[in-house]
């Protein structure tokens, strides 16, 4: 869904990342033929983030599964784990971010040896025990999680922050900064009928 990942790009530019999405990564046909994808089109990441100041990489997939089960992650392990490629095969995550990186620096897009951290944006988790299993096991692997949870808070931040031409941060303003009356409104209040 373009709009999350779009929204995901906006909430890391206000922490000092430069942003990018849908990168395709080029993989070689020796690459695709070790992660078993020997046909298969380039790899795109949703989200890739670079700050100049910590020379880090961030590749973000994005699953915003608003109105659907949410992301589900159960005894260690994502549901369908081929949802998740990067985060439940190591030998592919290793390849294609290899590959990124190299893509990534041979057109100057980031300094030498960058710190490289991959992350999984959500707009929803399936229940209390996947979001505190997959917190643990992302802390352990080193992966960063934006969840429903962290969007939010970056949203509400925006909402008081300066005023930028961007669809999300508008919205934001509107809906926090009037407090809890104003998102309640009724149609019939706005003089819109149904």
């Amino acid at each position: 869904m373009n709009a999350f990942e779009d929204l995901i790009a906006l909430l890391l530019r206000r922490k000092g990342y430069w942003t990018s999405t849908a990168l395709k990564v080029v993989l070689t046909k020796e690459e695709k033929r070790e992660i078993g994808t020997h046909s298969a089109p380039r790899w795109e990441i949703d989200v890739v983030a670079y700050k100049g100041a910590t020379n880090e990489v961030l590749a973000v997939e994005c699953k915003s599964f608003l109105d659907s089960t949410g992301v589900v992650f159960r005894q260690g392990a994502f549901e369908p784990p081929d949802t998740y490629k990067l985060f439940s095969r190591e030998k592919t995550r290793t390849v294609v971010m290899n590959a990124m990186i190299r893509q990534l620096q041979s057109c100057g897009a980031c300094g030498p040896d960058p710190v490289l951290r991959i992350a999984l944006a959500t707009g929803h988790i399936a229940r209390k025990t996947d979001r505190d299993q997959m917190k643990a096991h992302f802390d352990g692997q080193g992966w960063l999680l934006f969840d429903d949870e962290w969007v939010r808070n970056q949203l509400s931040a925006t909402a008081e922050a300066d005023y930028e031409n961007e669809a999300a941060i508008v919205v934001a303003k509107l809906l926090l900064r009037g407090g809890p009356s104003s998102t309640r409104a009724s149609s019939s209040d706005s003089g819109i009928s149904s």
